[in-house]
């Protein structure tokens, strides 16, 4: 993805959001399960952790606002036409949709076996790279 970063047609939120893609659907499962071990809990949904994990979303979704705004030029700099692809790009796109399947990944994980986990993992990684392609389509 670090090859595209020249390209004047992707926008900076767009970058933006594929590294959140990564972050989120890629790492964050592993850092749940890493979290969990180290704490001696479970992932798992309706504990005070699922609780205290989801009650960021909303200034999550606030930074995401502000940063479609601050964010909304090319790379060259040149506005972004009113109405293109990235509008329907960034509409798609959800924080707490993807947290929500990051948690459940990580609840998968934790009671996976060692074999299911590698499977998981594979689906996840291939996941994020399909995601992380698709937001770095290059705007018309």
């Amino acid at each position: 993805m670090l090859s595209c970063r020249s390209q004047t047609k992707i926008a900076r939120i767009q970058f933006a959001l594929a590294g959140m893609n990564a972050h989120i659907n890629h790492d964050l499962p592993l850092a749940i399960g890493a979290t969990c071990k180290v704490k001696h809990t479970i992932p798992q949904q309706g504990t005070a952790q699922y609780s205290d994990y989801t009650a960021i979303n909303g200034t999550l979704d606030g930074l995401i606002d502000v940063a479609k705004q601050t964010l909304h030029v090319r790379l060259a700099g040149d506005p972004l036409p009113t109405v293109s692809h990235l509008e329907d790009l960034l509409a798609a796109w959800n924080l707490g949709a993807a947290r929500e399947m990051a948690w459940n990944n990580a609840e998968g994980l934790w009671q996976d076996s060692a074999f299911a986990a590698t499977i998981r993992m594979d689906t996840i990684d291939g996941l994020t790279t399909v995601i992380g392609k698709s937001l770095l389509v290059p705007v018309p």
